[in-house]
């Protein structure tokens, strides 16, 4: 009590922070969960009993998406009474909840459109489950950045974040057609998919690195953009400028600066022939760290 007395935390603002926890909790349990009952399984037999690493990761990703998405609920300013802070923190968690299982089916359907993704996690592919937990993370780090943007609990919030995030889908999906291109460019036509779907794990790695980099270089555009509520039209125009923008600018980043920090590597021969997971992974760190400064730089 002392302490709480000493830094000036009041007693309503210790019971705000018990609500978030809980609820933050609850949801993230039922992510868990919900992660089975989409594909039908049992999620106890498949992580403890079949040993399915693949779901493993799966159901990783999709649990620090949600928990990423639960940070930008939990850093607005807190509500005037209990009730509405239950109210908005269930509402903005179950709403990014609901954009996460959204965005994995668009990715699937969309992205990913030449096999089952579900099947293939059902069945072990590692490959397949990095790239799955991957989207995921990146859809949350939009998400997240869209709700530090977006302001209020309106319905005009909402529709808001929906517009962004779905323009954060069409860019995941723009970015996986432009890097299935030059794969094939550089393996005779061969499919990145395909080869996914095969187990290249290496080529999973550096295909995760790209998206959670273009994820954080949308939130990056987010600083540029001014909040209109009820402004649908500037908002879709305003966010497909910038994340185009961000996107070719940390592609032609990221491609330099791997020129440079690794050198003297054959990245196509390492990764793609090789399958070298060691070099997929600097490759990965560093379409990240691009991604992480170029955002500081902006913001």
């Amino acid at each position: 009590m002392n302490f709480i007395q000493q830094y000036g935390i009041s007693s309503d603002l210790m019971i705000i922070l018990t609500i978030d926890l809980v609820i933050a909790i609850c949801l993230l349990t039922f992510m868990r969960f919900l992660q089975g009952w989409t594909v039908k399984v049992n999620s106890r037999e498949e992580l403890s009993e079949r040993d399915n690493f693949a779901f493993g990761i799966s159901t990783a990703g999709a649990i620090a998406a949600l928990g990423i998405v639960l940070t930008g609920a939990i850093t607005g300013e807190a509500a005037d009474s209990f009730l509405i802070e239950a109210i908005g923190m269930s509402l903005y968690g179950l709403f990014g909840l609901v954009l996460i299982k959204l965005g994995r089916v668009l990715f699937d359907k969309v992205a990913l459109n030449e096999f089952a993704k579900n099947d293939q996690i059902l069945k072990g592919n590692i490959s397949v489950a990095i790239v799955d937990a991957a989207a995921a993370i990146a859809t949350a780090i939009i998400i997240r950045s869209v709700l530090m943007w977006a302001e209020d609990l309106t319905v005009d919030t909402f529709i808001s974040i929906f517009i962004a995030f779905m323009i954060s889908q069409l860019m995941l999906v723009v970015l996986t057609r432009f890097r299935e291109q030059r794969y094939a460019s550089r393996n005779q036509g061969a499919s990145m998919q395909a080869a996914l779907v095969q187990g290249q794990t290496a080529l999973a790695l550096r295909q995760s690195g790209y998206m959670i980099a273009m994820a954080l270089s949308f939130n990056a555009a987010s600083h540029f953009i001014y909040y209109e509520p009820s402004a649908y039209l500037y908002n879709i125009g305003a966010w497909l400028m910038f994340s185009l923008i961000m996107l070719v600018l940390l592609s032609a980043i990221i491609a330099i600066v791997k020129k440079l920090v690794l050198m003297g590597i054959n990245l196509t021969d390492e990764v793609e022939k090789q399958h070298n997971i060691g070099t997929a992974a600097v490759e990965m760190a560093i379409s990240i760290a691009v991604a992480l400064v170029l955002t500081a730089l902006m913001a």
